[in-house]
């Protein structure tokens, strides 16, 4: 039986049989997910994206775009398929979310659906977009849309993995993108979740314009971020026999924007795309595509021009015409004063200029040359073209030589800057170099060498490896230079590599240094010192090599004291590790240059006490090297070679400043060179706003022949041949500058200039009293007798910065930073001079002078922060406005009698309301398309309409949702002090609304309405005035009423005598010191009155007399103000005694009827015992004050033991005098000192406080360094 159940064995044809079967059943229940489209089908998808942008709180007004269409994918071959979208429909929204609703934008609907409506082809493979192919109509902005679109094809499928990273290609770029699978078998559906992180780009399609000059600071992002993104996809793909079927696509990005930290509140844009299957369909009909050109793959891609500014949205069609009328309204609206209204008008002109051709521009010019004022407007603002056409342009004119050296000069530097730094337009910048026009002046020569050092630079930070034809032509300079042995020469093309920062330039700049080049040491300090310094950029780009280099020179002790200052202070920038530190303190410590040694050893302790981020690692070193160098170096004075550095940084800002002084010194009290820095440090970036030098090697050298004790202490007499030595101005040198100066704006030299003794010689000769018709000075005096007039304007775009990311809808959110300013100053003056002057200009001395003038000097400055969407149709998102406005009209006469030394001023009171400070700024809503150019949609973030909270309940306004946390405010202040007698009030008006979300800090600081100005205004309720008169009287020739007033002085400080001054303070008496005899002769005193005339009334006004009192061992100088009025008795009288025996100052003030009413006396003294410590002893005496005075002095006893508890004081109660409070400060050591405070009933005291300078004032001068 069981050989029955046995199954009889299969031959070999039916196994092979058994098998195939098995694996075709396997094969029909695999599933695949991988992307596919089959050429012979037509997918209809529905679309719909949506980009908000906001700050997503209640009741806060947002901005939003919608665009909804459906598209279908046809297939043409297997690799090639035709997109074709329809149903299109924009909607936009401009308020607030719940309360407001989307509108239809049908005019911009029918714009894309035109441009949609052309052919689109692409290129998909396995799961790639290789290829997108459009007709020649189609924008850039609408085939970055279709790549929008077409991203949800591009995603990589692994269903062996739940979790992979990968990087691939897509619209952000070559990213970092996270992937989570997660399957469900029953529905065959696989949902797979992509993370992209678009801060981890090989390849970013992310672009920064306008911030090269400010380098990343790494440790500043380490503490926050003021942008944040975050990508995230979710696929659901459908298995079928072909491969997956994307059914669903939902993409939701993020972008969180602050100008602090993200972490203290921000702007947030949401982009949102949701795409579904509607159907599948056999292709029926065969797609007619016509002539199709590549696009591109499926990153983001911007064309040569990039989309226009986001705060303004114009047409641009026939630009030469508007341009035309732009520049003559501006031009118009900008010669009496500064149009406020119409400064953002700068803008729309720069957008029309960079629309305009080369030919355009060429006929702009010929039609606005004529003219002064529309020449200036043109020439400052057509620099903003930003491409080759304005090097094309400067090239012609510069060829032509139909604008002058001056002009040359400001549009180059501008146009070099804020040009785009590409391949072509380095190639025409070199064509400057060679232009004969820009050799025809010394001060363009340097414009044009150091501002194309500044285009290498800027250059080089996109370009990696940076070509070094570039920077050729500043290398062969240099060569040329050194064979010539020209100083000048060599010196400008140092300082045009130090612009350009170039790696390739090391091994020239080595050819300046001794130690490096033989015969290099011959060379003038000064050239050594621009070769060191050429190093300062390239420290940040080949740190290792500047090190070796400027260590070297270091080291070296046969060098100058100058180079080796300098080389130090580029070792630093380097930011030397912690070993390379250490080796700086061993140099030091052995250091016998005690200028070296100071100086190094104040850049230490700078860098020591830095709170930046940049120095955060670097401080901890120096930290370490001060507590090894202060016994030794601790106690130089600042007649050694000095840096004094100071900064502060705020981590919830991510904002902070540095500023460092520079004092080079060598055996001379006259600096060699003196250095001003200033940096900011802002959203993870350093810009280093300015920088002056200026160097004196020629003044010293001058002096140290004549004064050989320059080099130590000098007297009064080593003064007044100073002061003889430079008045001597024929005697002085010609064949060398005696000062040199230059200026660095944004880390880039922009300026040199060398100050000779002709300059000085021509200077001088122009204003000689002995100066006769030959002068220009006389020029301009003719035309003053004749009436004269000058009018001049600058509009200047400052800085324009823009960050640029694309989203996963295609559309580009933008954040930009414009600042933008308007100069203007236009002034009428006519002079009558009897006798006018026939022969010199001394005649002037003895002639009556009457001068009227009137005219205006203004500025208003403008400042855009711009965070949303911009294309060339639409712009969506926010805006912050800031309008900052300075007004100063005058008009005035005057009268000048140079012999009798009376002058007088007549001005106008004003009639009517003149604002001459004002500030205004507000965050808005904005919605702008090209479409409807009058519909633009502008509204205040913080409604108008809503009602302020002050006055609801606490529960309401502290609601528990963390988002509702919000108080709103709104204040208003307005505040005059008005002067009566003159008929004027200068009013101040303040008025700022905010929403405070309490976890929103910083931020919530300034979002929202505030408006702050000065006002001069007429006095409401006075009678009128007609003018403001001065007079003032100087010499022994006084007013009628000198004498009583003298009288009087003597009268009110009769009571005082005079004291035995001694260092400690138990000595010191109450008293004041008694004046000189009635019967001493005053010094010529100064009258001053301030009348308010109305006639026939009589004048009404203030009366000042101040007079002079010397003797031997003690200088008075006394003051009386008394109010002009026949019944008035209100005087102030002051006496300002200074002791030269005792090292002590005294200053006593009485006030009221006849000086008797209120009384307040301050004293300061030194100490001038040898054996005591160094102590400066003030006292404040007080009688009787005005009441608002002594609820100032409550207050302060009130919150005296707080105040002095939280900063570290200890306090006791004594009974100490009434009326009196008294600051002991006794230096402790050379970094500390000891203080203590007295106010009645009070003694607060601490030892040992930091000085933020080094107490060295009291210390011998003659102090040898031990070795």
């Amino acid at each position: 039986m069981m050989s029955k159940l046995l199954i009889p064995p299969l031959d070999f044809t039916m196994w092979q049989l058994y098998l195939f079967l098995m694996v075709g059943l396997a094969a029909s229940e695999t599933v695949n997910y991988e992307p596919f489209l089959n050429s012979k089908k037509t997918y209809e998808y529905k679309y719909e994206g949506l980009v908000r942008v906001g700050r997503e709180l209640p009741d806060l007004v947002e901005s939003a775009l919608k665009l909804r269409c459906t598209f279908k994918i046809i297939g043409e071959s297997p690799q090639t398929f035709v997109l074709q979208i329809s149903n299109v429909d924009v909607e936009d929204f401009n308020g607030v979310p719940g309360k407001s609703a989307f509108s239809p934008s049908q005019k911009l609907t029918k714009r894309l659906s035109a441009e949609f409506s052309q052919p689109i082809v692409f290129e998909f493979s396995k799961g790639q977009i290789t290829d997108i192919r459009t007709a020649p109509g189609v924008s850039n902005g609408v085939v970055n849309i279709v790549r929008g679109i077409l991203g949800f094809l591009q995603f990589t499928v692994k269903t062996t993995q739940s979790f992979y990273e990968l990087v691939e290609l897509g619209i952000h770029g070559v990213c970092q993108s996270s992937y989570t699978v997660e399957e469900d078998s029953n529905a065959k559906e696989l949902i797979v979740t992509q993370m992209v992180d678009i801060s981890n780009c090989q390849q970013p399609a992310a672009l920064y314009r306008g911030m090269a000059l400010a380098p990343e600071d790494k440790v500043s992002k380490q503490r926050g971020e003021n942008v944040v993104s975050t990508v995230k996809h979710t696929y659901t793909v459908k298995s079928t026999a072909e491969g997956g079927l994307i059914t669903k696509a939902f993409a939701q990005e993020r972008q969180y924007f602050s100008p602090f930290n993200v972490k203290g509140g921000n702007s947030r844009m949401l982009a949102l795309r949701d795409i579904e299957l509607l159907k599948v369909s056999d292709t029926t009909d065969k797609i007619v595509t016509g002539q199709v050109q590549s696009r591109g793959n499926l990153m983001y891609k911007t064309g040569k021009d990039l989309n226009p500014i986001p705060v303004v949205m114009i047409n641009l069609n026939e630009p030469v015409a508007k341009i035309l009328d732009l520049i003559k309204r501006l031009a118009q609206d900008n010669i009496y004063h500064v149009e406020s209204a119409s400064s953002t008008d700068i803008l729309k002109l720069i957008q029309l200029l960079r629309v305009a051709t080369l030919e355009d521009l060429e006929l702009l010019w010929k039609q606005l040359s004529a003219n002064d004022e529309h020449r200036r407007w043109f020439l400052d603002l057509v620099v903003e073209v930003t491409d080759e056409r304005i090097l094309k342009f400067l090239e012609t004119r510069f060829k032509a030589g139909d604008i002058t050296a001056n002009e040359a000069g400001q549009a180059l530097v501008v146009a070099f800057n804020h040009l785009s730094a590409e391949p072509v337009s380095m190639a025409l910048a070199q064509e400057f170099l060679t232009v004969p026009f820009s050799k025809s002046q010394p001060l363009l020569w340097n414009t044009v060498v150091l501002a194309y050092g500044s285009l290498v630079y800027r250059y080089c930070v996109y370009t990696d490896p940076c070509p070094v034809t570039v920077v050729q032509p500043l290398l062969d300079m240099a060569t040329t230079s050194l064979s010539k042995n020209s100083e000048e020469g060599m010196v400008l093309a140092l300082k045009a590599l130090g612009n350009a920062a170039h790696p390739s330039s090391i091994k020239t700049l080595l050819k300046f240094l001794p130690g490096y080049t033989a015969g290099a040491e011959k060379l003038p300090t000064r050239v050594q010192g621009a070769a060191v310094q050429a190093f300062r950029l390239l420290a940040s780009r080949d740190p290792h090599n500047v090190q070796d280099i400027v260590l070297n020179l270091f080291m070296q002790r046969t060098l100058p004291t100058e180079i080796r200052m300098l080389a130090c202070m580029v070792l630093l920038e380097t930011k030397p590790s912690i070993a390379l530190i250490s080796v700086i303190s061993k140099v030091l410590l052995e250091e016998i240059d005690l200028q070296v040694a100071s100086f190094s050893y104040s850049l230490l302790k700078g860098i020591a006490k830095s709170r930046t981020p940049d120095n955060q690692h670097l401080s901890t070193a120096c930290n370490i090297a001060m507590k090894i160098l202060t016994p030794k170096l601790g106690h130089l004075s600042y007649r050694y070679s000095k840096n004094m550095h100071f900064d502060w940084f705020h981590d919830d800002f991510l904002f902070g400043t540095s500023a460092d002084i520079y004092m080079l010194q060598h055996e001379s009290l006259i600096p060699t060179k003196l250095m001003l820095k200033g940096k900011i440090h802002f959203i993870g970036r350093i810009l280093q706003l300015f920088e002056l030098g200026v160097r004196a090697d020629g003044l010293r050298e001058l002096l140290a022949r004549k004064i050989p004790q320059l080099k130590k202490d000098l007297g009064i007499t080593d003064f007044a041949t100073i002061i003889q030595i430079l008045s001597d101005w024929q005697n002085l040198p010609k064949d060398r500058p005696l000062l040199s100066a230059c200026v660095r704006v944004f880390g880039q030299e922009a300026f040199l200039m060398d100050v000779t003794g002709d300059y000085i010689q021509s200077i001088i000769k122009s204003f000689s009293p002995s100066a006769g018709k030959e002068s220009k000075v006389w020029e301009k005096i003719l035309d003053v007798q004749k009436g004269t007039s000058w009018h001049w304007t600058k509009p200047h775009l400052v800085y324009e910065a823009r960050f640029i990311q694309p989203t996963c809808l295609g559309l580009p959110v933008e954040i930009s930073k414009y600042f933008s300013i308007v100069n203007a100053v236009t002034m009428k003056a006519k002079a009558e001079i009897n006798p006018p002057p026939k022969e010199h200009l001394g005649e002037l001395l003895s002639s009556d002078i009457a001068l009227h003038t009137d005219g205006f000097a203004g500025v208003t400055k403008d400042h855009f922060v711009f965070h949303g969407i911009n294309t060339d149709l639409f712009q969506c998102g926010v805006e912050l406005k800031s309008k900052i406005v300075i007004a100063l009209p005058w008009a005035f006469d005057l009268k000048i009698n140079m012999k009798e030394q009376k002058y007088e001023m007549n001005l106008s009171p004003s009639k009517t309301v003149t604002e001459l400070f004002s500030v205004n700024s507000n965050v808005f809503a904005v919605l702008r398309n090209i479409e409807d150019p009058n519909l633009f949609k502008i509204t205040p973030m913080m409604p108008e309409t809503k009602d302020s909270q002050h006055d609801l309940p606490l529960a309401r306004i502290l609601p528990t949702s963390r988002d509702d946390q919000t108080e709103d405010s709104e204040v208003k202040f307005r505040q005059c002090a008005v002067a009566k007698i003159y008929g004027t009030a200068i009013c101040v008006e303040a008025e700022a609304k905010r929403a405070h979300y309490l976890y929103e800090y910083p931020l919530y600081y300034f979002l929202g309405r505030t408006h702050f100005s000065y006002q001069l205004e007429p006095a409401k309720g006075t009678k009128p005035i007609e003018k403001i008169q001065i007079q003032v009287t100087a010499g022994r020739k006084h007013p009628p009423g000198v004498s009583e007033m003298m009288n009087l002085s003597h009268r009110v400080f009769k009571d005082t005598r005079d004291e035995v001054t001694s260092c400690g303070e138990n000595n010191l008496s109450n008293s004041f010191p008694a004046s000189q005899d009635l019967d001493a002769t005053p010094e010529p005193a100064i009258t001053v009155k301030a009348l308010g005339l109305s006639p026939p009334a009589k004048p009404l006004g203030y009366e000042a007399v101040a007079f002079y009192l010397p003797t031997a061992q003690r200088d008075d100088i006394e003051m009386i103000v008394s109010e002009v009025e026949e019944e008035a008795n209100w005087k102030m009288c002051a006496n300002a005694n200074v002791d030269k025996s005792h090292s002590s100052a005294k200053v006593h003030l009485r006030w009221g009827a006849e000086c008797q009413t209120y009384d307040v006396s301050v004293r300061v003294s030194a100490a001038c015992q040898p054996e005591s410590k160094p102590s400066v002893y003030t006292k404040i005496n007080w009688g009787a004050l005005p009441s608002m005075f002594t609820i100032i002095g409550q207050r302060i006893q009130e919150y005296a033991p707080g105040i002095s508890y939280i900063m570290g004081f200890y306090q006791k109660y004594e009974k100490n005098p009434e009326r009196q409070a008294a600051v002991n400060v006794v230096v402790s050591s050379l970094e500390t000192f000891n203080m203590r405070v007295k106010i009645p009933e009070r003694t607060f005291y601490k030892k040992a406080i930091p000085s933020p300078v080094d107490l060295v004032g009291f210390e011998a001068m003659n102090f040898t360094m031990s070795t």
